[in-house]
């Protein structure tokens, strides 16, 4: 096509689009009502970027199409606090240096076409055999502590899971004070019933232990957030290694955007490890952990043994 011809070509396409937009009765209104596309980039991205092409089927909510378990994979974890390798092998260094001890203990557990995600699990409400000020014989650890996991299990491609042990205190009134971390996308919440007491008990004297009920509530709670956020599924983790630590087990309910799991955490020799197992696990409600003990276990199992476990273990921690 020569000059001339193109230059009116071009015209002509500009004053029949010109045309159409006066024209078409609707076109001001929806354009004010239709939202703006997500852009690449996240907040940073200007109206020049291309649009993200979306990830989701239409109406279909994050928790539904982004599982948390990878399929039939498995979760490796890290346990432990912030700064102090006394409850875990996770504070005993930087989350950076921890990752790389954690894939190094993962690698063996590794399977074809069976992947696994790292996991930290962070204690970040801490019992304790003391009242303290609120005199629920618990504490939180320090919230700048907290946000380093978080920034770090972000960056790093890790999961991040808070445990709470509350003390004379409700798991759900525990939990909402740790809200703003559990609104990110990579952050779910465990819950230790050994470390919930009653009044009149003092953690580490007694093994506590908490009702249905509450195990409801606080799932219930944690649900809302997910699907009011549109966030993808988290894990909900019940620790247990006596049957009498979670009463009335039978009623805990399934919830909408949550992975239900149940953690046994018994030690000891691989046959008492074994038995505290099978006495208390209960697949017909949950996917199901284990853990590892490094100084606890005797005879340590290796991943071999633990892929042999049924029902089958879909979470192994290391504490």
């Amino acid at each position: 096509m020569t000059g001339p011809h193109r230059v009116a070509a071009v015209l002509i396409v500009g004053l029949a689009l010109l045309l159409a937009a006066f024209t078409d009765p609707g076109h001001g209104d929806r354009d004010r009502a239709e939202p703006r596309p997500v852009l690449a980039g996240g907040e940073g991205a200007t109206a020049s970027s291309p649009p993200t092409p979306p990830t989701l089927p239409s109406g279909t909510p994050r928790w539904q199409s982004e599982r948390v378990l990878p399929d039939r994979g498995m979760l490796i974890a890290y346990y432990g606090t912030a700064g102090s390798g006394s409850l875990g092998v996770l504070g005993e260094t930087s989350p950076r240096r921890a990752l790389r001890r954690l894939q190094h203990a993962a690698a063996p557990f590794e399977r074809p076409g069976r992947p696994v995600r790292p996991v930290f699990e962070l204690i970040v409400t801490v019992a304790d055999g003391h009242p303290g000020k609120d005199r629920d014989f618990s504490h939180d650890i320090g919230r700048d502590a907290v946000r380093t996991y978080v920034d770090a299990a972000r960056e790093l491609g890790a999961l991040l899971v808070l445990d709470i042990q509350p003390g004379r205190s409700d798991f759900l009134e525990v939990a909402r004070r740790w809200e703003w971390a559990l609104e990110q996308p990579h952050v779910s919440l465990a819950i230790d019933p050994e470390w919930r007491v009653r009044r009149g008990q003092r953690p580490a004297q007694v093994i506590g232990s908490v009702g249905a009920g509450e195990v409801n509530r606080t799932s219930a709670w944690l649900s809302q957030l997910v699907v009011e956020h549109d966030l993808p599924e988290k894990l909900f983790v019940v620790h247990q290694f006596r049957t009498a630590m979670v009463r009335h087990i039978g009623r805990v309910k399934p919830r909408d955007g949550l992975q239900l799991l149940q953690h046994v955490d018994g030690f000891g020799t691989r046959g008492q490890k074994l038995a505290t197992y099978r006495a208390v696990a209960r697949p017909d409600i949950f996917a199901m952990g284990f853990k590892l003990f490094y100084d606890e276990d005797v005879h340590r199992m290796g991943a071999k043994a633990v892929h042999r476990i049924r029902p089958r273990v879909r979470f192994v921690s290391f504490q």
